[in-house]
């Protein structure tokens, strides 16, 4: 069984590190594309061995601002994720994106899966062959990666108004436009509705959920728990093939999110306090859909 669990957990996710001048509005893209599950700032490749913000904006670490990426290869493939990373970069310009200036602001591509490699430099072989400017984009093996402080984690969700070089409207999001905004934000965000606040909190009607993008049916009534946790829990999705876990390091701690497989939603988590110790998926009421049964 646990075996089982670490396949479905771990399967299908890659990770590429993404550095395009400040890490906020490059980490504030890069999370909205389809098929990336996760994404957390840090430092890379410098020579400090406890970079903070302060040490890295020296200049003297040099360390790059740069964005570790979990993606589904399923969904988004790395050349297509390389593709929308160069909608928001100057590639030409060496140290410097935006009004940003300093080494800690250069562009880069590092991968940790060797075989990411001739992917990565035919891609930037590729580029190079349609521009008659120089491409100082760096590319090559990750060598170190630190996180960076919780404050600059998903910065401009925190704070809407931050600043940022990336024009986020280059997003194609036209897929997602019958989402309510508290929908989209969830689901494609990765953010948490109010607990005690969703539709299907304390709601116990007989039918099936499905996921609000797509419609793919995903849990049904009758393996609804009561938690009083504040979001709709279930003992387990109608079949576990739906969805798929990874592990979520926000919030300064390990967590197991729960994703739809079909449209990467983000639903919720899995904890393992259900009754007698089993599972139990707290799953956010806007990433569902309810169907009721005479309709199913």
């Amino acid at each position: 069984m646990l075996k089982n669990i670490l396949v479905i957990m771990f399967e299908k996710q890659c990770i590429i590190y993404l550095a395009g001048g400040c890490f906020w509005g490059v980490e504030a893209f890069i999370s909205r594309l389809k098929g990336v599950n996760n994404t957390e700032v840090g430092y890379a490749n410098g020579n400090d061995l406890a970079p903070t913000y302060e040490k890295v904006c020296t200049g003297k670490t040099m360390h790059a601002e740069t964005v570790k990426v979990t993606y589904n290869p399923n969904i988004i493939t790395l050349e297509n994720l390389l593709e929308d990373f160069f909608k928001i970069i100057d590639p030409h310009s060496m140290n410097r994106q935006g009004a940003d200036v300093g080494t800690q602001y250069r562009t880069g591509i590092y991968w940790q899966d060797p075989n990411d490699r001739h992917k990565v430099l035919d891609f930037l072989k590729s580029k190079q062959r349609e521009s008659s400017q120089r491409i100082v984009v760096e590319a090559h093996e990750i060598h170190n990666f630190y996180p960076a402080e919780e404050y600059h984690q998903k910065y401009l969700e925190k704070n809407p108004q931050g600043y940022c070089h990336v024009d986020l409207n280059l997003i194609d999001n036209d897929e997602f436009d019958h989402l309510t905004s508290q929908e989209y934000k969830i689901t494609q965000l990765s953010m948490t509705e109010p607990p005690f606040t969703g539709k299907y909190n304390d709601f116990f009607e007989d039918g099936v959920y499905v996921d609000v993008v797509d419609g793919e049916v995903l849990f049904s009534s009758e393996d609804k728990i009561k938690s009083n946790c504040g979001w709709p829990s279930f003992s387990k999705p109608i079949n576990p093939d739906a969805i798929t876990m990874n592990r979520d390091f926000s919030h300064g701690h390990t967590r197991i999110e729960v994703r739809s497989r079909k449209a990467n939603s983000h639903l919720g988590h899995v904890f393992s306090d259900g009754p007698g110790g089993t599972k139990r998926y707290c799953i956010n009421s806007a990433a569902l859909k309810f169907i009721p049964k005479d309709k199913y």
